[in-house]
């Protein structure tokens, strides 16, 4: 039923982007259950769990952990509605079934707008918690060990018998913020994904440093979501989708994405893409300070995989896109050699500089060709074998190709 790890906390608020782009309609199960009424349940599926941090009359629970919690551990599929309001606590989901976490909101196609914002503080500092993943505000992984990091090449060796988790897990219009420090202190995630597929809708997802986490067989989607940080933001070992999303740089540190391949007996698209997306300064009063300094990545191993698709980017990127993790590419510590791919393809905006990229030892500029294998979430998500395509877990609603 729920897991046996708890972990530690505090709070504090961020200016949110509005989405430049133009919005679809937000998926037509959910838009009346989400809706604000007099009975919140109206419009709601059968069975859907109330949640409220004040003492609202219909609410079963006042936290959100209580009511994942209460849920059976089997593969039925669950709804959870939570009503507007703070909450400061750890959510982890470790059953199998089908969880969605609905914010109410009346405005379900507006991130800017969500009014249910779940915070925790807690950052790995001196590695006070042995392992970054009991800093997280959500986790979604069947077990406390498939969801460690590790460290090494290979990090953490989750045991063979571990089973894949929640195959399908989706939150609309939630923000999650780990709000331990304003700036990269040290490893503070925000959202931790391993051993399950995972969908986020319209949400805000906050830090500074590894901001969201895509762990061991991992798959996560990420549509008309902002998700804030600075430091190795995106990073993993499994595959992140990000659609339609503004990547916003509160300062410049390491890399936005950092990853770390993975050998298999089947060829792999483990990595973190970014399509149709906006990367920015936070705010006008820091962009200044920020102008080409910005790296797209870094390979935290040799195998890498990270590509920017259709991407507007501000002048905070680094002319040269990428960077290696140390010195020179093919050298010992850069983590760079012939099998490491950061890459885009299409890009746009002041902070695209096609001849420092085509002039760089480490970016790759992709042509249609090449980029092909890489176009959309169906050429990349798999199942554990490698079975491919593996996107029935993400909302129809929100395919764009």
């Amino acid at each position: 039923m729920g897991q046996s790890w708890r972990w530690v906390a505090a709070r504090t608020g961020l200016a949110v982007l509005t989405f430049a782009s133009s919005v679809l309609a937000a998926p037509a199960a959910y838009v009346n259950c989400q809706k604000p009424t007099n009975n919140p349940l109206d419009g709601c599926p059968d069975g859907t769990i109330l949640v409220s941090a004040s003492d609202h009359d219909g609410a079963q629970f006042h936290t959100i952990q209580s009511a994942i919690l209460s849920l059976p551990n089997d593969n039925s599929s669950q709804v959870i509605l939570i009503l507007p309001g703070d909450y400061v606590e750890q959510l982890n989901i470790t059953r199998s079934g089908p969880v969605t976490l609905l914010g109410q909101t009346a405005h379900p196609t507006v991130q800017a707008k969500n009014q249910v914002q779940v915070y925790w503080a807690a950052a790995n500092v001196n590695g006070i918690y042995g392992d970054n993943a009991y800093t997280s505000v959500l986790t979604v992984a069947p077990t406390l060990e498939a969801s460690l990091t590790g460290s090494g090449p290979t990090g953490y060796p989750v045991p063979d018998e571990t089973p894949f988790g929640c195959v399908q897990f989706s939150a609309y219009n939630l923000d999650f913020r780990n709000v331990y420090a304003d700036y990269a202190i040290s490893q503070s995630l925000a959202v931790s994904i391993s051993y399950a597929n995972a969908g986020f809708y319209w949400c805000g997802i906050y830090s500074y440093q590894d901001t969201v986490y895509v762990g061991k067989l991992g798959n996560a989607y990420f549509y008309r979501n902002e998700i804030a940080g600075t430091t190795d933001f995106f990073y993993g070992f499994g595959t992140a989708w990000v659609q339609h999303t503004n990547v916003t740089l509160r300062s410049c540190g390491g890399g936005i994405t950092a990853w770390k391949g993975t050998n298999t007996t089947f060829p792999n698209k483990y990595g973190v893409y970014i399509s149709d997306s906006f990367v920015n300064a936070a705010n006008a009063s820091i962009a200044h300070s920020m102008v080409g300094k910005c790296a797209l990545g870094r390979p935290w191993n040799d195998l890498h995989r990270s590509v920017f698709l259709n991407t507007w980017m501000d002048a905070s990127i680094l002319p040269k896109g990428y960077k290696t993790w140390s010195g020179l590419p093919y050298t010992p510590g850069s983590n760079y050699d012939n099998d490491t791919l950061m890459a885009e393809y299409k890009n746009s905006g002041p902070g695209y500089d096609l001849a420092a990229r085509l002039a760089s030892d480490v970016t790759k500029v992709l042509d249609a060709d090449q980029a092909r294998k890489y176009r959309t979430p169906k050429d990349v998500f798999m199942t554990w074998t490698g079975v491919q395509p593996n996107i029935a877990w993400i909302d129809p609603a929100t395919y764009t190709w």
